[in-house]
């Protein structure tokens, strides 16, 4: 897609974002007359002045006058009914627009690889899909229509000045050229100006956002002063480029109202020199005083054109923005066609490399199987790539090189949804929703009941705990759970994963700043939900790798050791029986 970067305008763009009113052809249209109805009522008021004066208020002649006054009536209602039609549904068409490619990118956004939200800032997407979206509202609410009807009412009023008297219409036009090159200056000016607001406006959200979600880092570390002072720069970069954007309209709209000015002093001074001497008035002083109003209908519409091209360019640049995202390939291959459902749960890892930086492999030549109803433990280090493999396993990332089999066939030839569907993974780090803890344990499934819940949690040993809370299941969690401590939260994660009842169990079953009560809790509900089922378990507790019916050694993103707790602390010089000395036994101890 090309960038309307550099460019007044960028008409692929534009046809690009017509195509969202497709649906609605028949509001399109409807504003679209509207726009060329307001240009012919706009020369009808001028006109019927200048009967007035000419016909009847000079020569006083007041028979008809007063079918002259209910034709003004007339038009002035007409103009009030039209304005009111054109203003009501050209918002309406933008807001219908806007609601449609908000969803089109939210649900674009919901598809990315994980890879795509690693390296972009939650910020920046937030202003995408929120003030950029609402933005281009304008194009319609503001810009394009608005531009429509002022260029037809130029174009009609032009011709009927023509039509009354081409000598006036000459002096009206004589400084035309040098505004119109203005406008385009200024037009180009502004687009340049608001791709640099939009830039900063971009800049702040991200700031802001990061820092709120990590106040508390900031105040534990006492960086309210730096960060104070990042901020003011980055508000003072978003000040100044929306005083450019300031500056050029202080200067582009008093040489605008200065030309207006000029063209009635004209008017009026040629008006009345082409009357001196002649014998035939040459012009009437009611086609004078059309004229001025005229000229007005025309410049106005001029001014408003260049100050609507403005609203037009800013949308312009939210589009830009909103159709890099939508242009962006980053969603997982979705080509499998097998639907998994009551899987057994056998997964293989065959020769299996992955790097999230290209040319630094974080997994490299992985080897190794799970039996259905197995549960594995997954042992090592940080930054063994004990994590990677249950990301691998969701098809969160695409590997480099190898296979992944579930039931022997290719995780890549499973509809993705499906496969997902069959898999429940409970993370370290447990994210909340700022819902009700019901909410939050079933997602919003309907096909689970507050029954289904309700039993799961009594069969885990977390009903008591839920139940303590304020309006128990109702209770609201805030923002990522902070009304929980990292212990509830655990639970409330893994009681989410039993009652979807997936084939294949994934638990990082960390247990760090958690008390002893919810860490009993957690081993109990780890044991009933790993029951009968594949799980795959990073595992941080030896009272959970000692159960294990097998255990993966891991360094450095290889397989270093397979085997039982017990075999594998028969290995002399081994890897597993050095972190067992070194790591877990302590915890035996405790």
């Amino acid at each position: 897609m090309a960038s309307t970067t550099g460019n007044a305008f960028n008409t692929t763009l534009f046809k690009r974002l017509l195509s969202f009113t497709r649906p609605y052809r028949g509001t399109y249209y409807f504003v679209a007359i509207s726009a060329i109805l307001l240009a012919v009522v706009a020369i009808g008021m001028p006109y019927l002045i200048k009967v007035a004066i000419d016909d009847h208020i000079i020569p006083r002649e007041f028979d008809g006058f007063t079918g002259v006054i209910m034709m003004m009536i007339g038009v002035l209602a007409a103009d009030v009914i039209l304005q009111l039609s054109f203003i009501f549904y050209a918002n309406w068409l933008g807001q219908q627009v806007i609601r449609d490619l908000r969803l089109k990118l939210f649900n674009h956004m919901l598809n990315f690889k994980m890879k795509y939200f690693d390296t972009s800032a939650v910020g920046k997407l937030v202003t995408r899909a929120v003030s950029d979206i609402e933005t281009i509202a304008s194009i319609f609410s503001e810009g394009l229509f608005v531009i429509i009807s002022d260029l037809l009412k130029m174009v009609v009023v032009l011709g009927f000045m023509a039509y009354s008297s081409w000598q006036l219409t000459l002096i009206t036009l004589a400084v035309m050229p040098f505004l119109l090159y203005a406008t385009r200056l200024f037009q180009k000016a502004m687009k340049t100006a608001f791709e640099e607001v939009r830039n900063q406006v971009s800049n702040l959200n991200s700031f802001v956002q990061e820092r709120v979600t990590g106040m508390k880092i900031v105040q534990i570390f006492n960086r309210e002063r730096v960060e104070y002072e990042e901020f003011k720069e980055i508000n003072n970069k978003h000040r100044k480029a929306w005083v450019k954007t300031v500056w050029y309209n202080s200067i582009f709209f008093p040489i605008a109202e200065m030309a207006s000015s000029i063209v009635i002093g004209l008017i009026v001074y040629i008006g009345v020199v082409m009357n001196i001497g002649a014998e035939v008035k040459m012009v009437e002083i009611g086609t004078i005083v059309m004229f001025i109003d005229l000229s007005q209908k025309l410049f106005r519409p001029l001014r408003q054109i260049a100050d609507k091209f403005n609203t037009l360019q800013m949308g312009m640049v939210a589009a830009n923005r909103v159709f890099k995202i939508l242009d962006t390939d980053a969603q997982i291959e979705d080509q499998g066609e097998l639907i998994a459902s009551d899987l057994k749960g056998a997964i293989e890892f065959k020769n299996v490399d992955f790097a999230y930086v290209e040319n630094e492999l974080v997994l490299k030549n992985l080897n190794f199987k799970v039996q259905p109803g197995e549960t594995v433990a997954i042992v090592g280090a940080t930054g063994a790539g004990k994590s990677t493999i249950i990301n691998l396993l969701s098809r969160f990332y695409e590997i480099n090189a190898g296979e992944i089999l579930i039931d022997s066939a290719s995780s890549k030839a499973y509809d993705l949804q499906s496969l997902r569907s069959q898999i429940a993974v409970v993370l370290q780090d447990v994210f909340l929703f700022a819902d009700t803890i019901f909410n939050n344990i079933t997602l919003q499934n309907p096909e689970i009941t507050e029954e289904d819940v309700i039993k799961a949690a009594k069969k885990i040993g977390v009903h008591k705990f839920i139940k303590s809370l304020p309006n128990g299941y109702q209770y609201n969690v805030k923002e990522r759970g902070v009304m929980l401590s990292s212990g509830q939260r655990q639970l409330i994660a893994f009681l989410r994963a039993y009652v979807s009842n997936p084939s294949i169990l994934v638990l990082d079953e960390a247990t760090s700043s958690i008390d002893a009560y919810s860490e009993q809790l957690i081993q109990d509900a780890t044991d009933i939900i790993t029951k009968g089922r594949t799980s795959i378990v990073i595992a941080h507790r030896l009272a959970t790798i000692k159960k294990a019916d097998k255990i993966i050694v891991m360094d450095a993103g290889e397989i270093v050791e397979i085997g039982t707790h017990s075999e594998l602390l028969e290995k002399e010089g081994g890897y597993y029986k050095n972190l067992y000395e070194v790591q877990f036994l302590q915890q035996e101890v405790a």
